[in-house]
């Protein structure tokens, strides 16, 4: 595996891929900023390449953390050069070139995974095999300011998180959305509501925001027989369901409580389900090299990876179109 990039999340990639060493072996790293790129070579003694065509050349897999305007140039070269590919979310900049990449990796026959990394979250993780069919979805990703990633708006720097998640347990299509945002501390929205709904009838609000005095990553669930909580940023998930007084089916696991309802006793179940604590960057590297030796289709495939762009671009869309409708203050 070669590293494209070697910034701050680039550092961590670099330290994951040599925990991943039963699955790669790094041989090194390109970076366009040279002085970090000396600094970086020396402080890991790992090679630094003096191109991207260098470091492709040499590569089975290629792992792409660089910002998002070079994705598209920096996938596409690699898939030519005959690698599979990690991809940092989100996966381009436009859906135009998305669907490049898409046909050029089906054409190549080579895997492209993107890094929606909450998939690897401990808490979602520890749902296993449970029937995730929700009717309503409440998702809060809240951050203090930070002044990287503002220069995009805060739905591709931090919902779209989000939206890959609903997505994958909503398992359908999007009917409509609706969106607002305020663009408060920086030129582009740091602050977005989105209603999205699903042409089964379920319903996603989500809210994210760059500009909160405190942290938050909660995905919330409702459906008929289950309430399931996920605090991503704690890593921790609860399950709470309503049985018969007398079920067979009530798990032995977990804590019970007796409910007096008009339809007579009840039993709520209440579970935390643990996986136990994971690496998540490493778990995602790990997971394209056992799609790879085994044939098997990527774990956050470049379509997801497309579908949650597509997504994010329609809530902005109507983040604008809704700040076109508001009265324009006067001076």
């Amino acid at each position: 595996m070669g590293l494209l990039g070697v910034g701050h999340l680039g550092k961590i990639h670099l330290k994951c891929i040599r925990l991943a060493r039963a699955h790669y072996d790094l041989i090194g790293f390109y970076d366009a900023d040279t002085d970090m790129a000396r600094h970086v070579a020396a402080e890991f003694n790992v090679k630094a390449y003096d191109s991207p065509e260098e470091l492709i050349a040499a590569s089975d897999v290629v792992d792409v953390v660089t910002p998002t305007p070079t994705h598209f140039a920096l996938v596409k070269q690699a898939l030519l050069g005959g690698c599979h590919v990690f991809v940092e979310k989100p996966l381009t900049e436009t859906l135009e070139e998305a669907k490049e990449l898409i046909e050029l990796s089906r054409k190549t026959r080579k895997l492209v995974q993107v890094g929606h990394v909450e998939r690897f979250n401990p808490a979602l993780l520890a749902l296993g095999d449970l029937t995730v069919k929700p009717y309503f979805i409440e998702a809060h990703r809240l951050a203090m300011f930070n002044p990287r990633g503002v220069d995009v708006s805060v739905v591709l720097d931090l919902m779209i998180h989000d939206l890959d998640i609903i997505l994958k347990l909503a398992d359908d299509e999007v009917a409509d959305v609706r969106a607002s945002g305020v663009a408060v501390l920086s030129d582009q929205p740091d602050i977005v509501n989105a209603r999205i709904e699903f042409k089964g009838g379920a319903v996603a609000n989500l809210t994210a925001s760059r500009i909160s005095l405190k942290n938050m990553r909660k995905v919330r669930l409702f459906q008929p027989d289950a309430y399931i909580s996920l605090d991503l940023l704690e890593k921790e998930s609860q399950v709470v369901r309503l049985f018969e007084q007398n079920s067979k089916d009530i798990p032995a696991v977990g804590q019970q409580f007796p409910l007096d309802t008009p339809k007579g006793k009840r039993i709520i179940h209440v579970d935390q389900p643990d996986s136990g604590p994971v690496n998540a960057i490493q778990m995602e590297l790990e997971s394209l090299a056992d799609s790879i030796t085994n044939g098997k289709p990527a774990a956050v495939s470049i379509e997801d990876g497309y579908r949650a762009l597509a997504l994010a671009h329609r809530i902005m869309e109507a983040v604008n179109d809704n700040q076109r409708k508001l009265p324009q203050p006067t001076v």
